[in-house]
């Protein structure tokens, strides 16, 4: 049977090793180009998988939720790119970039129930604020609305400081 130490060193090794491999696949997948074919895509999203099993297997060994984190980012943001590359969603990465704070925000609902058993609001504010404002910046992205991101900004900025006051008496109040 291990030590914990070395269980924790196995754990960080794994965790370092598929971190690497669902970054670089990721990176290698925004670099694809059309005219590369779907090998190549297919292989690096094959490298993002073997990552984030590395992840999960890192979470496995080490209860650590940076681990669960990064592989719920990662694999999601790998799909995206991958079905990107072979040109199943008709989007570029320079448009549907707001959907990693999408994808930030809900790897991160999970993490924090992990971590703590249930849902707390350290874990859940910041989600949801990474959610809404991935959906805002991707219906600008889109260019969904008639307007653009500035004049939304200064036209409603006082809803914006409205919806903040109401989100930290919501906080303060769940907290008491």
């Amino acid at each position: 049977m291990r030590s914990p130490l070395t269980q924790k060193l196995a754990a960080r090794i794994i965790y370092i090793i598929g971190f690497f491999l669902m970054f670089m696949g990721n990176v290698f997948l925004i670099s694809v180009h059309s005219d590369s074919g779907y090998i190549p895509a297919a292989i690096l999203f094959f490298v993002v998988i073997l990552g984030s099993a590395c992840a999960v297997l890192a979470v496995k060994l080490d209860k650590r939720s940076i681990f669960l984190f990064s592989a719920l980012f990662f694999f999601p943001v790998g799909g995206l790119l991958f079905l990107s590359a072979i040109r199943i969603i008709p989007v570029s990465f320079s448009q549907s970039w707001p959907l990693l704070s999408v994808f930030a925000g809900l790897a991160l609902l999970p993490t924090g129930m992990s971590k703590y058993g249930s849902t707390r609001s350290r874990f859940v504010i910041p989600a949801v604020a990474f959610i809404v404002l991935g959906l805002i910046f991707l219906i600008f992205s889109f260019d969904l609305v008639p307007f653009s991101f500035r004049q939304f900004i200064m036209t409603s900025w006082p809803l914006l400081v409205l919806a903040a006051i109401c989100i930290l008496i919501f906080v303060g109040v769940r907290k008491r």
